[in-house]
């Protein structure tokens, strides 16, 4: 549960620097403002709604502070970018950059080199230095320039890393995982009564991190995915019995497939992970499937990776180098239960099966997510020339903000099946609330 206490914001001592930004204290003259360290953004913003909510919650809220803990003339910063890659990454790194460099006037800015395992000796992947030439088009550009990886390294190494190269701020761009090391390291870091600033910025494609209403790369993730879906339409309505079966991703969270259900308007059938289904029976969706097919004689249905686990329960359970469960795929067994089914009642179908993963998770970030992208990692970098740290710069309520890590990871955001994001998936395909 979330309380005053837990949205309190980590700093590593007084400041006493002034701000290099041409920024005033309060409206008049310049050209935009400090933001005040008792400024907030409120967690609930709606009354009488009957959510029983509470109202005394509130974010701190991001953005550059008049006085800073760092001297940016003798601060070493670094950038790493973990986990699956997202579209906006290098516009993360590149925003990132371009407020160190030209903004606070950071002389040295180190990109790390595929993930935390660039944060270790052990591994052989030294860091580099950032320069605006570097830089200057990576936006444009999918994926990181900087690489990626998944899984953790030993804490107490890398700060003794940090601490080798003289770092003292440390952005970390990642989901889940990625922010529980941040929180590691900055943990490790205060218990050595050490200087340095651990920041993140969040980075799912899912955009399951609580408290964070929408992460970057998830915009572009619905716009490839509705594309994939209206060709999937379009594949399904040229054939007889066509079935337009496209799986996107969703671990546990079915936003992407939501989401791109709402944009296309096409599709007949969304199954998400938090709405389980049963496939059988004349309430499964099979027979869903069948009654539409006998009227329409084609139909479009979207997946999400983590839907349906409970028909796959059977099948070993791993993990992968970040600790997640990996999921059996959906996708082809579905696709699979559909044909010998069909085959079974003896009813002709034509599924074609369309996995788009990673041609959404590899592409630029489209205009939206790009001035996201900009407005996270210039407030990360606000927030860690100011001294704060264990903390990850969230978006709520329309307004940038500063959330404890231990708060972001503390449960997994979902599509609430009784909310209006899937109230809205129900109305436009007209499938059942419940496929039993």
């Amino acid at each position: 549960m979330i309380t005053p206490e837990s949205t309190v914001i980590a700093n590593l001592g007084s400041r006493n620097i002034p701000s290099p930004l041409r920024l005033v204290a309060h409206r008049g003259e310049g050209v935009g403002l400090f933001v005040p360290d008792d400024a907030r953004v409120r967690y609930q913003v709606e009354c009488g709604t009957g959510d029983d909510l509470p109202d005394n919650i509130f974010f701190e809220k991001a953005g550059p502070r008049e006085k800073l803990f760092f001297d940016p003339k003798e601060t070493r910063a670094a950038i790493v970018t973990c986990g699956g890659i997202c579209p906006g990454l290098n516009n993360v790194i590149r925003s990132a950059f371009l407020e160190l460099h030209y903004n606070y006037g950071v002389k040295k800015v180190l990109g790390i080199r595929y993930g935390y395992a660039g944060l270790n000796p052990k591994v052989g992947l030294p860091p580099t230095e950032l320069t605006p030439e570097m830089v200057s088009s990576i936006h444009e550009d999918g994926g990181t320039m900087l690489g990626s990886s998944r899984g953790p390294q030993p804490t107490d190494v890398i700060v003794d890393f940090l601490v080798a190269q003289k770092i003292n701020i440390l952005l970390c761009t990642g989901g889940d995982g990625t922010l529980r090391g941040a929180r590691d390291i900055a943990a490790e870091a205060q218990k050595r009564e050490l200087p340095i600033a651990v920041v993140g910025i969040p980075k799912t494609i899912d955009n399951d991190v609580m408290y964070i209403t929408r992460t970057f790369g998830v915009v572009t993730a619905v716009e490839k995915a509705r594309a994939v879906l209206d060709c999937a339409h379009h594949e399904a309505h040229s054939a007889f019995n066509g079935v337009g079966l496209v799986k996107v991703m969703g671990r546990d969270a079915g936003f992407i497939a939501a989401g791109a259900t709402l944009a296309s308007q096409d599709v007949n059938f969304c199954l998400i992970p938090e709405v389980p289904f049963a496939l059988e029976g004349p309430g499964g969706f099979l027979e869903a499937l069948r009654r539409y097919l006998a009227s329409s004689r084609h139909a479009v249905v979207v997946v999400a990776e983590g839907a349906g686990q409970e028909l796959l329960k059977n099948l070993p359970a791993e993990k992968d180098a970040s600790g997640n469960k990996r999921h059996a795929d959906i996708g082809p067994f579905l696709k699979d239960q559909i044909t010998a089914w069909f085959k079974q009642i003896n009813m002709p179908v034509d599924v074609k099966y369309f996995d788009p993963s990673y041609y959404i998770r590899s592409a630029p970030a489209n205009c939206d997510d790009a001035v996201l992208c900009d407005q996270l990692a210039r407030k990360a970098v606000h927030a860690a020339m100011a001294g704060k740290t264990n903390m990850v710069v969230g978006f709520w309520n329309g307004t940038l903000t500063h959330l404890p890590i231990s708060l972001a990871v503390s449960r997994k955001k979902q599509v609430d099946p009784e909310g209006v994001v899937w109230t809205s998936v129900l109305a436009a395909t007209g499938q059942p609330r419940r496929f039993v």
